[in-house]
């Protein structure tokens, strides 16, 4: 008598979840995958193939490329159109308008720092960029112009006989393309007591002169000073005032020492005694503070006054736009701009705080505006600047709030606004902020973290995909499964699921820029040293590797084993599209061979004969159907786990369900 024919069992699995990293195969859910790469799992029975990257070309048709290998990528508005902003290792910017297509040089080598540079935009007038050693600059959109602007001036002599105000003029900046600063006097008694300065212009790299008309009065003077944010450049800072000085003029400020150059002050007197130095140089490149030396000679002085210097050797971190005013932040300090101004830091309105709190444990990381408030991040802190309102005595006050005392992020690239949290990652998760609320998104990815190569940039943005806005990251990643390679790949996350991305070239920098109402993301990639600028996600026709490996599921009974049978998966693919897959049966055991799955049609004659086509080049051509279909194959593989994983180079297909047929065999 013949046995019986066993059992046969069904599984089928269509309600795609996202990727789960951070248990082991066999103990995920059914739903989820082990890693799923170029595939989205927007919802049930769709897990769609996402569109792959495309090179950029300009209105010439002509490939965008970099001169040298590229270290921020960033991007502004200004005006009607967006730019994608490209620093480079050499000191160079180069930039592409997105709105026409096309891409200039604005700095050659040498002009920035070849790294840390960050960047932020004021209304969409202008890109504000932060060198971490040459300071602060803005771009129009045509000039790059330091916002080293004119600070205080003080009046050395008050001169006589004026009956009106006089005119004050100060000279043009160093900069071509900068804005001349303006000032005004004010008189008392027939003499000039102070001079209040009403745009601090910008482009100034040493104080201007300052020249004092009319008013039918004569021989008041005056010295500018000026504000700077470039690293290695010196403040004096009197000690001891001394006594009996009666002649500013003759008054002598000496700087020497530091390894810098340029410094100069000038001692500001009252009622016999130095009151302070104003910088009307603040010199460059000065690091060594053990040999320099501040003296204050002659003015008359019957006891010289003492002095000594500070130098400015902290790299600036981060550069924001809040609540109408510039915020730059340096080591834990953050400067702050005057109400409605991009370059006045000396004015009433503007100031700086220096974070004392417990939390923040070493220098602010980056800063963040976003939803009408503005974020510090730590490396394990998180505070936020809001309520920025300016009193009657025209001082600046905000609330400065903790938020996070023990979750931040050093990674100022990886933060970003998403919906109305505020995302961010650090090395060891990814983290929504919602309000005063900071909460881990990425359990299921716990265990890439370790593979993760965080000595190399990670870069974050948003970008529709699918018409889905997702948040997506980008880092260097050592896949040990696939490819056994270093390979740059991006984790994207919407509606609380994860999957994975790559063949969007080799890019070590993204940055978010709308294009016709579509977020989208840009990235400069560098295969064979060439360095060109692609938009991800933009390309649905073109080849693209997907990998989709299931879970391993015990079918409903974990300790008895099973005997895989039949494989099938069920696909859409578009009208001109056919699929095709290499797939796997899996196991806690091992892998079967792979099979191949494609949608072929077999032309078979009366005699049961299959019939081979060919064109008129004699070259032989095969007949595939497009739209539904239910790929299947017999399939080999047994474990008390079974599960799949399917590979594909096809473009712009859905994958619908994948079904597996089985047998039961024994327990234990």
């Amino acid at each position: 008598m013949a046995a019986a024919e066993q059992k046969k069992s069904y599984e089928v699995v269509k309600n795609f979840k996202g990727v789960n990293t951070k248990a082991n195969r066999t103990a995920i859910d059914k739903d989820e995958f082990s890693w799923l790469e170029n595939a989205m799992p927007i919802g049930y029975a769709n897990l769609k193939i996402i569109p792959t990257s495309s090179q950029v070309f300009d209105s010439g048709n002509v490939a965008v490329t970099f001169s040298d290998i590229p270290s921020f990528i960033g991007s502004v508005n200004i005006g009607n159109s967006d730019y994608v902003m490209v620093f480079q290792a050499n000191g160079s910017l180069e930039v592409f308008n997105v709105t026409t297509n096309t891409k200039s040089v604005v700095k050659t080598a040498g002009f920035f720092s070849g790294s840390g540079i960050s960047l932020a935009q004021w209304k969409n007038e202008r890109a504000l960029i932060l060198d971490p050693q040459k300071g602060y600059f803005t771009w129009d959109g045509v000039n790059v112009v330091a916002v080293g602007s004119v600070g205080l001036i003080a009046v050395l002599t008050g001169g006589t006989g004026y009956t009106s105000t006089p005119l004050v003029t100060l000279s043009a900046p160093n900069d071509a393309n900068g804005v001349q600063a303006t000032a005004v006097a004010t008189v008392t008694a027939n003499v000039v007591t102070a001079i209040t300065v009403t745009n601090q212009g910008s482009g100034y790299t040493a104080a201007p002169t300052v020249t004092i008309t009319g008013g039918a009065g004569s021989n008041a003077t005056a010295v500018a000073s000026i504000e700077s944010f470039a690293t290695g450049t010196i403040f004096v800072n009197v000690l001891t005032g001394g006594a009996g000085y009666t002649n500013a003029a003759n008054t002598v400020v000496t700087i020497a020492g530091g390894g810098g150059t340029n410094a100069a002050g000038r001692a500001i007197i009252s009622s016999g005694q130095v009151q302070y130095v104003l910088m009307t140089n603040v010199g460059s490149g000065y690091t060594n503070s053990s040999n320099l030396t501040v003296t204050i000679t002659g003015g008359g002085a019957t006891t010289n006054a003492t002095a000594n210097a500070t130098i400015n050797s902290t790299p600036n971190v981060d550069i924001a736009s809040f609540s109408g005013r510039v915020w730059i932040a340096n080591a834990r300090t953050v400067n702050y701009s005057a109400a409605g101004s991009y370059n006045d830091f000396s004015t009433v309105s503007s100031g700086s705080i220096t974070l004392t709190d417990g939390t923040l444990h070493g220098n602010i990381q980056s800063i963040l505006s976003a939803n009408n408030f503005l974020y510090l991040f730590g490396d394990d802190s998180i505070n936020v600047f809001s309520d920025v309102r300016v009193q009657t005595n025209g001082t600046t006050i905000f609330t400065n709030t903790n938020v996070s005392a023990s979750i931040g992020s050093k990674r100022p690239n990886a933060v970003f606004p998403y919906f109305r949290s505020i995302l961010f990652m650090n090395d060891y998760g990814v983290y929504a902020l919602v309000g005063s609320t900071t909460t881990k998104i990425s359990d299921s990815l716990d265990g890439i973290f370790a593979n993760i190569d965080f000595s190399n940039p990670v870069f974050a943005g948003e970008v529709l995909i699918n018409n889905v806005l997702c948040a997506a990251f980008n880092f260097r990643y050592n896949d040990t499964v696939f490819t056994n390679t270093q390979r740059y790949i991006q984790a994207v996350f919407f509606d609380k699921k994860w999957f994975f991305t790559s063949s969007q070239s080799t890019l070590k920098y993204i940055t978010s820029v709308p294009v016709s109402g579509v977020l989208s993301l840009y990235g400069v990639a560098n295969p064979a040293g060439i360095f060109n600028l692609y938009r991800l996600y933009s390309d649905s026709t073109s080849p693209i590797s997907s990998i989709i490996q299931l879970a391993l599921d015990p079918m409903g009974d974990p300790i008895r084993d099973k005997q895989a049978l039949k494989l099938g998966v069920e696909a859409t693919s578009g009208a001109n599209t056919v699929a095709f897959f290499n797939a796997t049966i899996d196991s806690e055991k091992g892998s079967s061979p792979s099979y191949s799955l494609a949608s072929n049609i077999i032309w078979i004659n009366n005699s049961g004969d299959q019939v081979y086509w060919t064109n008129t080049f004699g070259a032989q051509i095969g007949f595939a159907t497009s739209g539904y279909n239910l790929y299947k194959t017999d399939a080999q593989q047994w474990g008390k786990y079974l599960g799949s994983t399917l590979k594909s180079l096809t473009p712009g297909f859905v994958i619908n369900g994948v079904q597996y047929e089985h047998e039961l065999r024994a327990r234990f």
